[in-house]
Parts: structure tokens; C-alpha cells; sequence
């Protein structure tokens, strides 16, 4: 097995069909772009023929910018596909958000390809929570219109996993008030009445949360907030804020990438 650093034009690069990731902000990769025209951090991972196995994302920022070369790890490692799925699941979770559909879709391919491996098999290959790909792996116990919703971006993570709680006859149910407009929590509540005639759980419009660090303490505001909720909500800031470190985001900066992300139609 041999792996070299080099750098190689941008035509030498293909994707892999089966990576993980469909879609791509084209604001992101344009801010992606100009942090790769003062430096490229991480290589590209690619076969010798130029299959990309890791960096997708860098080569189309690469293009949009304008660059006409990369550095890249090229590996003659004969990896399997379940290798390589493992592999663009890792980086893919880890540095930049997949769409919770795309990470369903990932985590499936790869079951698929490890007949008899579970979700938690999964978790400790890719360094993730079990409890977290059980919630993505939700997905597969609901009906299909809910699973299209999916695919068509109009439910996400915690709102199939609120359905996914409730027994096939009653999903339509649910689906149904999610596309008129309620969010999760209220889909929870839904649930539990559904499953057992009750409605539990605390929520708050406001939560403080003091920190270990001295002064320092992380605040969330909304409607209806749940514990779920804010563990929902800080999920998926850390996860914001890792790929936006290995961008070379500084924290101002990154604060007005989310204030942009978070305006109506963004």
C-alpha cells in the first residue's frame, strides 16, 4: 500500500456516485473557495485514477473559485465499498453537515453493505453516539409518504423521529400536521396522546444554561422548548461550529454565516 501527498490539477479529480452528500450550498463553497485560495488544510483523498474517496466539497469550491490545482493523498489501498462509505461518513459528519436524508442514506448504504452489522456497530466505526443513528435509522420504520417528506426536505431529523414513535396506521396522522405547519414538539405531544391518551414533558420559552467555565453560559429562546429540543439544538451548533474551525472560520465570522443561514429563505 502506498499513499503520496502531492498536488494535482482540478481535471484530474471525478466524485464518487455513491458519496453520501447530494447537495451543496453554493454560499458555503464560495466562502469554502477563498479560504482554499490563502490555504488548503486538509488533502483530498483519491484513488490513483482520481475517483474522489474524500474532499468533494474542496474540489467544487476549488472550481468555483477558480483554482486549477489541489493537494491530495493518493491511495492505492485496495479499500472495499463499506471502507469507503465509512470513511466519507466519517469526514462528512464530523466537518460538514450532511442533510439528515443524506445521513440517512449513508448510514443505510452502509448496513446494506455490512450485512448483519447494527446502528451501533456503525456508531463506533464513524465516532458517533449510538442514539444519534438510531434517530437518523428512524427513518426506515415509517410509511412512505413520510419517507418522499423526507427526501423532499420537508421534514427533518426530529420530526421523523417523532413520527417514526408512533405505529404505521397513525404516521399519515402526523405527517399530515407537520406539513400544516407544527413543529416537533407539538408533534411529540401528538404522539404521546396517540400512543398512551397522555401529554407530558416541561417545555419553556427560554432556557440558561450555566457553564463549568467561569462567566460563561449558553442561552436558547424559542416557543415551546423541551429538553429534546435543546439537546437538538446544541447538536447541531457544535456541529456548526466544528466545520466552520475547519474552514478557518473565525468566531465572528462564523456567527454572521449562521445569522445568514437562519434569515427566512436562506
Amino acid at each position: 500500500m502506498a499513499m503520496t501527498l502531492t498536488r494535482k490539477p482540478l481535471g484530474l479529480f471525478r466524485p464518487d456516485p455513491t458519496q453520501p452528500r447530494k447537495s451543496f450550498d453554493n454560499d458555503e463553497l464560495k466562502a469554502l473557495g477563498e479560504s482554499l485560495k490563502k490555504k488548503q488544510l486538509v488533502p483530498v483523498l483519491a484513488k490513483p485514477d482520481g475517483t474522489i474517496i474524500d474532499g468533494n466539497r474542496r474540489w467544487l469550491a476549488a472550481k468555483l473559485a477558480g483554482l486549477e490545482q489541489l493537494d491530495v493523498i493518493i491511495t492505492d489501498e485496495p479499500l472495499t465499498p463499506a471502507q469507503i462509505k465509512e470513511i466519507q461518513l466519517v469526514t462528512a459528519l464530523h466537518r460538514t453537515d450532511l442533510t439528515s436524508y443524506e445521513q440517512f442514506l449513508g448510514c443505510v448504504d452502509w448496513l446494506t453493505l455490512n450485512p448483519g452489522a447494527t446502528a451501533k456497530e456503525l456508531a463506533a466505526k464513524i465516532d458517533r453516539d449510538p442514539s444519534t443513528l438510531v434517530r437518523v435509522l428512524s427513518l426506515a420504520n415509517c410509511i412512505q409518504p413520510v419517507r418522499q417528506a423526507a427526501a423532499d426536505g420537508k421534514l427533518g431529523l426530529s420530526d421523523w423521529y417523532a413520527i417514526s414513535k408512533v405505529p404505521e396506521a397513525e404516521q399519515q396522522a402526523l405527517l399530515t400536521a407537520k406539513l400544516a405547519g407544527e413543529n416537533r414538539d407539538q408533534l411529540e405531544r401528538r404522539g404521546r396522546k396517540l400512543r398512551n391518551g397522555e401529554a407530558s414533558g416541561i417545555t419553556v420559552n427560554r432556557l440558561k444554561i450555566l457553564l463549568g467555565r467561569q462567566g460563561c453560559s449558553v442561552t436558547i429562546t424559542g416557543n415551546d422548548l423541551s429538553l429534546d429540543d435543546a439537546i437538538d439544538i446544541l447538536q447541531e451548533t457544535l456541529k456548526s461550529a466544528r466545520k466552520a474551525q475547519g474552514e478557518s472560520l473565525d468566531a465572528k465570522t462564523w456567527v454572521q454565516v449562521m445569522k445568514q443561514k437562519a434569515k427566512p429563505g436562506a
